[in-house]
């Protein structure tokens, strides 16, 4: 269950239209996990530095259970969610931070419960 969250200074009208479903469908095939079950959050418009630069940049959060640990599983993803962003977002790679977390299935609820026990 995926969570990805993405924080840009890019007003709101310079984020291209249906960003977060395409962010939503290019995670699942990056991290191998059903679209169904990734959840996305485009912020733009946000008071944000970059590399002590406020031009236009972004930052993406990705946090999951069991696909973001190592530094080998990161470093591909990273290569293909860049990929996508600077096209996406006409970024170059020095305005985007990726940053990753992985998670715990206690760390998340879901119906009532925590995924642990799902």
């Amino acid at each position: 269950m995926p969570f990805v969250e993405l924080d840009t200074n890019l007003p709101t009208g310079r984020v291209p239209a249906g960003l977060e479903k395409r962010l939503c469908a290019a995670t699942a095939t990056i991290l191998s996990k059903p679209e169904d079950r990734v959840n996305v959050t485009v912020r733009p418009g946000l008071a944000m530095a970059v590399n002590g630069s406020t031009d236009p940049c972004a930052q993406l959060i990705i946090s999951s259970i069991g696909v973001v640990g190592t530094a080998e599983e990161n470093r591909g993803h990273s290569a293909r969610f860049f990929e996508f962003l600077t096209k996406e977002m006409g970024l170059g790679q020095d305005r985007i931070i990726i940053r990753f977390s992985p998670l715990e299935p206690w760390q998340i609820g879901k119906k009532g419960t925590v995924m642990t026990f799902l």
